[in-house]
């Protein structure tokens, strides 16, 4: 694959500028703190209000348009943090304009839209990559090692949930950015839970377990009703609960449910013939990696009610799942975090990929393969038919622990 590289791209710096000044544009540019490499030239967004107050309240520059951001040849990476019906389009257009991509999931509300995405970057010899990047995290770095070295032998099926309950009974109209832009809850509900966060999860399942085949799915909306405002009806017909059976070329099945229903669950089982690997948070890089392994006496522990109801008896017995060594010395004071993610450690490795004139480490084509898994469960609603995937990819390698920033 040939490359385009700007002149804005250097030995040790790459410019890079955000379209798109909402809600999420703040969780990235408070990460590129840990990415001096990374040089934010300029944002701009549609909405000029916003633009301007968060440039204002950032001390970075706004361009009036995007045809204006496009033409400065300082900016090699554009991070597309627009609403998820303008990624297509948006990406489109920085990628005629000669632009390396990275956006935020999803690639386009469409699989044609996203294969247009991908055949065009390939095409003028750019490089496109897309949210979320936390395969990049420690977290799922050190549960991909664990699994490296047979910890719970071959792995048979995985559990994964992405539930966060309720949302529209938060108040999430209250919900402000540093910056001040409110958190787009009626876009957010309109796009659904499944596009917004089943990728979380999906990205480390076909990291770890390779391209996925088939896959059955069912998703629904079973609140319609998600009313903020006594003012604002919002009656949406968007699947709020979707569940997959999903199975990999390697074998794994893996049962993945996402909803803003259930209560608020994040939690991935991996079970293997000889014991389970499990996180409690995909949103959190820091988040510790317990092993189970298997054993008469835990199978037999399991079974009893009063030491379910009292957990402590479980490490009294020595049954507990043990902690995992992590691939690097935890952040003591972000691992029982509610959620930290490095936002832009995605554009960080993009724009290394671009210095070392090598492919990205989240290919394009990774993430097309994890983009048609998101609509098929998305679509489910309509189809309610098992799903054979069209995409695939080369398989990821486990990234080392010098390469993690």
């Amino acid at each position: 694959m040939t490359t385009t590289t700007s002149t804005a791209t250097t030995a040790t710096t790459t410019g890079i500028a955000f379209v798109g000044c909402g809600f999420v544009a703040d969780y990235y540019i408070s990460t590129l703190k840990h990415h001096p490499e990374l040089e934010l030239v300029g944002v701009m967004d549609r909405d000029s209000a916003r633009a301007t107050q968060f440039g204002t309240f950032y001390g970075v520059k706004v361009y009036p348009t995007l045809p204006e951001l496009l033409a400065d040849s300082k900016i090699t990476i554009v991070a597309n943090l627009t609403n998820p019906d303008s990624h297509f389009e948006v990406s489109k257009q920085c990628l005629a304009a000669g632009k390396h991509v990275y956006s935020e999931k999803p690639l386009a509300m469409s699989l044609a839209d996203a294969h247009t995405l991908v055949e065009l970057a390939a095409q003028r010899g750019l490089y496109l990559s897309s949210a979320p990047c936390g395969i990049l995290g420690e977290t799922a770095q050190t549960l991909w090692q664990a699994l490296q070295k047979d910890e719970i032998g071959t792995p048979r099926v995985v559990y994964a949930e992405i539930d966060d309950g309720p949302i529209h009974l938060l108040q999430p109209n209250t919900w402000f950015s540093p910056a001040g832009a409110m958190w787009p809850y009626k876009d957010e509900f309109e796009v659904g839970c499944t596009l917004e966060h089943a990728g979380y999860y999906l990205t480390w399942l076909a990291a770890f377990f390779g391209p996925a085949q088939t896959m059955t799915a069912f998703s629904s909306c079973l609140m319609p009703n998600k009313q903020v405002l006594p003012e604002e009806p919002l009656n949406i017909n968007t699947p709020d609960f979707a569940v997959a059976c999903i199975t990999f070329t390697s074998g794994v099945v893996a049962r993945l449910t996402c909803s803003i229903v259930a209560p608020f669950n994040h939690a991935l089982k991996i079970v293997g013939d000889q014991g389970i690997i499990s996180v409690d948070e995909c949103w959190n890089y820091h988040a510790p990696v317990y092993v189970d392994r298997y054993s008469k006496l835990k199978f037999r522990s399991d079974k009893y009610p009063f030491i379910r109801k009292f957990p402590f008896l479980k490490t009294l017995l020595g049954l507990s799942p043990k902690e995992y060594p992590p691939i690097r010395k935890p952040n003591l004071k972000l691992r029982y975090a509610r959620h930290y993610q490095d936002f832009s450690r995605g554009i960080a490795e993009l724009a290394q990929a671009l210095r070392e004139q090598r492919p990205p480490y989240i290919t394009p084509e990774f993430s097309l393969h994890i983009h048609e898994i998101v609509l098929a469960l998305q679509n489910a609603l309509a189809t309610n038919a098992p799903y054979h995937l069209t995409t695939t990819f080369k398989p990821l390698l486990p990234k080392g622990a010098e390469d993690l920033i």
